[in-house]
């Protein structure tokens, strides 16, 4: 194994799972980016809402999860591989928590710079649609 090689495998299993780089930061920016959602939830439970945001939003992580899982599967086969576009849709339906935690647990579509900026927009149009949903309640 080369010095570089070994440096790498250290940095990754220094911050306690082997695979996942920066595991505190990243930890720490996933509950971040959960926080307007969790407030939305909360507000609407407050008010007599049901939890079906909630709901979608867990059912569409899983589904987003297993999307990444096929498609690195397929990707180290060589087989047919799931579409970006349907990617993409699962994050905009809500499933963007589970495909962040996909991309780094399966180290899947992080080095890609044009599905990267367009995952970040999804996730910007779901904060802001919480901002703007809780001001608007706050008024």
């Amino acid at each position: 194994m080369s010095s570089r090689n070994a440096g790498a495998a250290r940095a990754s299993q220094s911050n306690g799972a082997p695979g996942v780089r920066y595991l505190k930061f990243k930890l720490l920016v996933f509950c971040l980016l959960l926080a307007l959602p969790a407030c939305g939830v909360v507000m609407q439970l407050m008010r007599g809402g049901r939890p079906l945001v909630l709901a979608v939003y867990g059912l569409a992580s899983l589904v987003a999860y297993g999307l990444y899982w096929r498609d690195k599967h397929q990707a180290r086969r060589e087989g047919q591989r799931t579409p970006e576009k349907l990617l993409h849709a699962a994050e905009l339906l809500g499933g963007w928590p589970g495909a962040l935690v996909a991309q780094q647990v399966f180290r899947h579509k992080t080095r890609k710079v044009s599905y990267q900026v367009v995952f970040w927009l999804v996730v910007l149009v779901h904060q802001a649609g919480w901002l703007y949903l809780l001001t608007q309640h706050a008024l």
